[in-house]
């Protein structure tokens, strides 16, 4: 039996397709980060919870790749407790010093209430590890 294909129609099934993909990407491709905001950074401090702040630029190509990083990182059972807030470096300038913070791409690790490690631009999966084993 020959099934006749409508080329066409596939074709434009195909691109609807990719668009529709295109269009929900930056939707799913977001991390569980949680918006930074100091008195959300002091409730998870008191709780205990171990916390991950990323001082983060929309445009910082090194930021995309530490977002990847943690969205491959936090999942994992060792580090799904962690809570991750995610500053934004450009809108939130006056937390950004508070911290002491110069450049995006900084991460901040927190336990019990205490910060207990940082890097700015590391983007080695390894290493952000360490760091994030920090907070545990």
């Amino acid at each position: 039996m020959f099934v006749k294909l409508n080329i066409r129609a596939l074709s434009l099934s195909a691109i609807a397709f990719f668009l529709l993909a295109a269009l929900l990407y930056p939707l799913l491709s977001q991390t569980m980060a949680e918006p930074f905001s100091q008195a959300r950074l002091d409730e998870l401090n008191r709780s205990g919870q171990p916390v991950l702040v990323a001082i983060h630029a929309d445009w910082c190509s090194t930021c995309k790749t530490q977002e990847r990083v943690l969205q491959e990182l936090l999942p994992q059972p060792e580090f799904k407790r962690i809570k991750l807030l995610r500053m934004d470096f450009d809108q939130q300038r006056e937390s950004v010093h508070a911290f002491g913070v110069q450049y995006q791409s900084t991460l901040i690790a927190f336990k019990n209430g205490r910060e207990v490690g940082r890097s700015t631009a590391e983007q080695s999966q390894e290493k952000i590890a360490e760091l994030l084993r920090l907070s545990l």
